[in-house]
């Protein structure tokens, strides 16, 4: 794949390795630990690439990721590096990679999609450095992308002019009564609510029930716009409003904004104003 030798392995958690031996990046290498660095490759297309992401990766000598995001990178910032690639849901292994190849002495970046900070590696590799004692001693850096979340605002209009809250729906690492506890909050608030992760095979009743939830506090007009593989091929928006989303269209590759007391639709586009017309003269 992409320029490296590539090393299979049955385990999905497990890091798969794909090496190709360079001398430009042998030579540098020593025990001494270099650093890590977690990028965010935005939506997944390579003019959305954040140019300093471009700019590590580039610099890097591994690079860590899932594989689905490992995909998204462009191939000729791949060529010579060693890939070190886990399925869904190996997200501790291959972070704890990561660190070791960092201690090792090779510059190391973690990808993420969209922004690393939004439920993204950045924590997790915070977390295994500091469980290890190699906060002092390892070098971190973040680099922001952009996020699911704006992607998909961008693609419907402007939904997140004004206050908002995103939550995953997801309940692998969060209980479900933390998350019906936060969406019953944010909804009672009239935030904008942008969900993450909001239907998948195993959790077909969270988002039925996240959508009761915040009918509670908003009107059954209440503009609601979905996102599918935001800036990837197969992209594709829907609006609906709160009465009529349909709940069989979403899956793990959308986001779900929700709109507040004030979002509306101003002709295709999805808007809620941040208040300037109350303010001033408009127009």
């Amino acid at each position: 794949m992409r320029g490296s030798s590539h090393v299979g392995s049955p385990d999905k958690s497990a890091p798969c390795d794909q090496s190709q031996n360079t001398d430009s990046h042998d030579s540098h290498r020593s025990n001494t630990a270099a650093g890590i660095t977690v990028v965010g490759l935005g939506p997944g297309d390579a003019s959305l690439l954040p140019p300093r992401a471009a700019d590590a990766i580039a610099s890097a000598d591994s690079i860590v990721g899932y594989t689905t995001y490992i995909r998204l990178i462009p191939e000729a910032l791949l060529v010579g590096k060693t890939i070190i690639e886990t399925g869904m849901t190996g997200e501790v292994a291959r972070c704890e990679r990561a660190v070791a190849e960092a201690v090792s002495g090779k510059e190391t970046v973690v990808v993420s999609s969209g922004d690393p900070g939004v439920y993204g590696m950045a924590g997790l590799v915070i977390e295994i450095l500091e469980k290890q004692n190699r906060l002092e001693t390892v070098p971190c850096q973040v680099i922001p992308g952009i996020s699911a979340a704006t992607a998909a605002a961008a693609l419907l209009g402007a939904p997140l002019t004004h206050d908002f809250a995103v939550i995953s729906l997801s309940d692998l690492l969060t209980p479900w009564e933390t998350i019906a506890k936060r969406l019953d909050c944010a909804a009672q608030a009239d935030f904008v609510i942008v969900l993450y992760n909001p239907r998948s095979k195993r959790r077909q009743d969270h988002l039925p029930n996240a959508l009761e939830i915040v009918r509670r506090y908003r009107l059954p007009t209440t503009p609601v716009g979905l996102v599918r593989e935001a800036f990837r091929p197969g992209e594709e928006t829907k609006q609906y409003t709160l009465s009529t989303v349909d709940v069989d269209a979403v899956d793990m590759l959308s986001i779900l904004i929700i709109g507040n007391s004030a979002t509306r639709m101003a002709g295709p586009m999805m808007l809620t104003p941040r208040g300037y017309a109350g303010k001033y003269a408009l127009g």
